[in-house]
């Protein structure tokens, strides 16, 4: 991350290095901690491998991927060291609730399923190959890949600002 870059400059570069590593590697959950990974000098060798199933979390339409990789770039930027941390499970709550709020706005939910229908006018089950060829041919890539270069810009904009609220209910 360059300081000196103007914000807008700094955004549209890691939206498209967001879209082109969702385009390379096919998976929204693992390309939006990777490209957020990279920016911010996160660890994550054995998170980006744990992500690997859960692109709507194993294909069934729940969850979307860029939300749960972002969430987990959130983690490691606010989140706690021990289980037994309240304070620091509390602290990371506010950060992650307005992704999910920002994101939901944008995008209508956080649900991969409803996602795609509202990007594509359909529903594909993805875990089916022939589906999966006509989310492909109907543009399923370049709509999820916008879709994770806006997660990514929503939580590269948490990461960067650490001001917290002290009530996660405010958020």
């Amino acid at each position: 991350m360059d300081p000196a870059m103007p914000d807008e400059e700094r955004d549209g570069r890691l939206a498209q290095k967001a879209r082109d590593t969702f385009i390379r590697c096919g998976n929204c959950a693992q390309a939006s901690f990777a490209v957020l990974q990279e920016e911010f000098g996160l660890e994550g060798g054995a998170l980006l491998r744990a992500l690997t199933p859960l692109p709507g979390v194993a294909l069934r339409g729940e969850t979307c991927g860029a939300v749960i990789g972002s969430l987990m770039a959130i983690g490691m930027v606010y989140g706690r060291d021990r289980p037994d941390e309240r304070k620091g499970f509390i602290a990371s709550l506010p950060s992650a609730r307005r992704f999910c709020r920002a994101f939901e706005q944008e995008h209508g939910s956080t649900a991969c399923e409803a996602i795609v229908q509202a990007k594509l006018g359909r529903k594909f089950n993805l875990a089916d190959r022939a589906e999966l060829l006509e989310y492909a041919s109907s543009g399923g890539r370049e709509a999820c890949g916008k879709v994770v270069a806006s997660a990514v810009l929503i939580a590269a904009e948490a990461i960067r600002n650490k001001a917290l609220p002290t009530s996660p209910s405010a958020e």
